[in-house]
């Protein structure tokens, strides 16, 4: 069955607009580091682009103990920052379900199953209207950092 491992790592954004894109930039950086290297097991590295709540919310989940998280979040901190949020800290309504609730908040329900970590990065450029692809500087600056959180969350180092 898709995604029936103990941790999952689920990339966010949409790569066409600049720095919405480092969540998938970093899973596919973490693939290609992960071509030369062991994967550890039940670990499983996802892209999930726009889709990335299809990922995380569908599938069957009762075997994850830890689901990691890569998106760009804008939290007032310099381009390229880091941060390590949990469920309760992410900022202005991320991961809400426009179909529930008022105030039901998606990754609060995961985190009742299991351990939730969403590395954000500030981004420096979102683009509203235009498609504009590529990272920009201090942001890609940012993604080995994230890798390296990432490798250190899933016992890769």
């Amino acid at each position: 069955m898709p995604y029936d491992v103990e941790t999952m790592v689920v990339g966010c954004g949409n790569i066409l607009y600049k720095d919405d894109g480092f969540g998938s930039v970093v899973v596919q950086e973490l693939k290609k580091y992960f071509e030369e290297n062991s994967l550890p097991e039940e670990t499983e590295i996802v892209d999930g682009g726009t889709g990335a709540s299809y990922h995380l919310f569908t599938f069957p989940k009762e075997c994850w103990k830890k689901v990691i998280i890569v998106d760009s979040i804008e939290f007032d901190g310099e381009p390229g920052e880091i941060k390590i949020f949990t469920p309760d800290e992410v900022p202005g309504g991320r991961y809400e379900n426009p179909h529930a609730k008022p105030g039901e908040h998606l990754l609060k329900e995961l985190e009742k199953q299991c351990e939730v970590k969403i590395i954000g990065c500030q981004p420096n450029e979102v683009p509203e209207i235009d498609i504009d692809m590529g990272l920009t500087t201090p942001v890609k600056k940012a993604v080995p950092e994230a890798i390296n959180i990432i490798l250190n969350e899933i016992g890769a180092i």
